[in-house]
């Protein structure tokens, strides 16, 4: 019989997230901080405007690229929050989550060979979406004493002739790092100066905790070279709505949304409707939430002071990224450990790129009392590995 699967489908790894997920869901009395998904409820206002539209049956397809309504707000509020300014009717589609317009984004771009830089540490979808659409993945190591943000000399070194996109992953998961205006403005002449083009994941832009997001597009001569991704899952805890967005030039829009046409049709019509009650009322929502992020965020950098352990501050995102290269031992080792010996699951740092070596991912995304118990059982560990 032949072999009925892909050879490049076969060759893409499994998520490194779910392994210790699924772990811990059979595992009695253990804490998760493995998951990037919000404690938080879905806002009563947003769940009551979803609730509505399935009561007046409101279940029937919207347009390709999204409902009116949505495209609209989500003008509005790009145009509010980091000054740019699209075409809702030709500039902007509505997708499932922030992570079908990543998929789409590369696919409608994308000649085979053509390269896409990468810089990792970085969510785990970029490097297979990349390859199922043909690409050349090609690996930016983002260093911890640069604060893994992405530097002009970086940049500059990874550029070829072939090289077509630079996937711009702030502020980032796994390592909370954040890129300035000042630190933009050096990539963008970059970018304009190669004729290269940038899909900026900015779904976390809403969780910036010491300066307003910035967003590369809205910096002279980039608006149109970029892809704009973002969506509802982070900053409006609405992960299981699954719906996302990108903004860009019309022509790639058009080519995106043929492909979300073929491949979904259109986004889940209750979710756009929560959607545009989430964009018209929900800032007060997002600032609670932000808050709250950050009063953790403190806290954990606060108990990594006092047991000494190595972690370079974050600043957006809910996530740390904390050294635990003293030990000795693998990522994968020391997550394993931990949670066989304190019930407490972390990320190893690889599964976010092969230099997350030696680093962990910890998401705050949970409440202080499990957080409190976490990090008691870390130092406990931490304890227990030096005094060996």
């Amino acid at each position: 019989m032949r072999n009925p699967l892909s050879d490049k489908v076969m060759q893409i790894q499994p998520s490194g997230i779910r392994k210790f997920f699924d772990i811990v869901s059979e595992m009695k009395d253990a804490i998760s901080l493995g998951v990037g998904e919000p404690d938080f409820q879905t806002p009563w206002h947003i769940r009551e405007e979803g609730i509505y539209t399935l009561e007046k049956g409101r279940t029937f397809y919207t347009s390709n690229a999204g409902l009116k309504e949505l495209k609209i707000e989500i003008c509005k509020y790009l145009n509010r929050r980091v000054n740019l300014s699209y075409d809702y009717n030709s500039e902007v589609i509505v997708t499932v989550g922030g992570s079908e317009a990543i998929d789409i984004g590369l696919r409608a771009m994308i000649n085979p060979g053509d390269e896409v830089l990468i810089p990792q540490p970085s969510y785990v979808s970029y490097l297979p979406c990349a390859i199922l659409a043909d690409a050349k993945p090609v690996i930016i190591e983002l260093k911890a004493e640069n604060e893994f943000k992405l530097t002009k000399e970086e940049l500059l070194n990874s550029i070829t002739d072939k090289t077509k996109v630079l996937i711009l992953p702030f502020p980032n998961n796994p390592t909370g790092a954040i890129m300035t205006k000042e630190e933009l403005e050096e990539i963008a002449q970059v970018i304009i100066e190669k004729d290269i083009f940038v899909m900026s994941d900015e779904i976390y832009s809403e969780l910036s905790y010491d300066k307003a997001h910035v967003s590369i597009a809205s910096l002279p001569g980039m608006r149109e070279r970029t892809i704009v991704i973002n969506g509802f899952s982070k900053s409006y805890a609405m992960t299981g709505w699954r719906l996302g967005y990108a903004c860009g030039p019309e022509k790639i829009i058009e080519q995106m949304t043929k492909i979300h046409q073929f491949a979904i049709m259109c986004a889940p019509t209750n979710s756009q409707y929560a959607a545009v009650e989430a964009l018209r009322n929900g800032d007060k929502d997002v600032e609670e939430m932000r808050e709250s992020y950050n009063q953790r965020r403190k806290y954990l950098m606060h108990r990594f002071r006092e047991m000494k352990l190595e972690c370079f501050e974050p600043y957006g995102a809910f996530y740390v990224f904390p050294c635990i290269k003293e030990f000795g031992i693998t990522s994968d080792e020391f997550a394993t450990k931990f949670l066989e010996e304190e019930k407490v699951a972390v990320v190893p740092g690889t599964a976010f790129g092969d230099c997350g070596e030696g680093f962990l991912r910890i998401s705050y995304a949970y409440s202080l009392e499990d957080l409190k118990v976490a990090l008691d059982r870390l130092e406990k560990f931490v304890f227990r590995l030096r005094n060996k």
